[in-house]
């Protein structure tokens, strides 16, 4: 009796557990679109609350219609603004505003710094590899860390590097490290791999990664840093 009982306890959690790793993706999948969704209707909706109290219609005061056009209509600015931003009119007005935005003491600081992140994390894959392993958070424990910027020791002249480390699972927090580059492992991963492991704790990645420093890697770190300056 005890053995079929724990034969059925096995195949329970067996199966419980093929169930959670088949929803499991897309449940999260539908969390971060819903997500999206949701923040982009919140920011049109004032817009088409306004024209429905202008131009009272039946259809108009659909809740699910009204988020519709929310969804749409702010899509529809975020394509006007980023094509402007890409003529060169577009470019000057752009610069102007963020030359605005520095004179203001404490915006200038949260928005520098969410846009170095956000140009960093959106870097092409042509351009300089950013993403390295430090060890952390002790020796022989390799994390994956985004290389932003090299600076260098004003004591000593060696070169550092700042490198941001996401949390895994939740990225959206993280740790700043000051570090030699000789302390750097740089890496062949791009941005997607990187993120992509750090979502899934590991699951989904590549099948080899660069873990130690090597005589070739080591010679080519100077080149790297100059990139980075560039």
């Amino acid at each position: 009796m005890r053995r079929i009982a724990n034969h059925t306890l096995r195949s329970l959690q067996s199966n419980i557990l093929a169930g959670i790793l088949t929803i499991g993706p897309l449940f999260v999948t539908w969390l971060i679109f819903s997500f999206l969704l949701s923040t982009l209707a919140r920011a049109g909706m004032p817009v088409v609350r306004f024209f429905a109290a202008v131009f009272p219609a039946a259809w108009l005061a659909r809740p699910w219609l009204q988020s519709a056009l929310a969804v749409v209509l702010t899509l529809v600015v975020l394509f006007v603004v980023g094509r402007l931003t890409s003529l060169v009119i577009g470019k000057q007005a752009f610069n102007l505003f963020e030359a605005l935005l520095e004179r203001l003491p404490f915006v200038a600081k949260v928005y520098t710094s969410v846009r170095q992140l956000l140009d960093t994390m959106m870097a092409k894959k042509e351009s300089s590899q950013r993403v390295v392993l430090v060890d952390f958070p002790i020796p022989g424990q390799k994390s994956i860390g985004f290389l932003t910027r090299t600076l260098t020791d004003a004591a000593t002249g060696e070169l550092l590097a700042t490198v941001l480390l996401p949390n895994a699972i939740n990225p959206t927090s993280a740790f700043l490290q000051v570090l030699p580059m000789s302390r750097i492992v740089e890496t062949s991963l791009t941005m997607e791999q990187a993120m992509s492991m750090l979502m899934t704790g590991g699951a989904v990645g590549p099948e080899t990664i660069q873990y130690s420093r090597t005589a070739g890697v080591e010679t080519e770190s100077t080149g790297f840093s100059a990139r980075l300056r560039s």
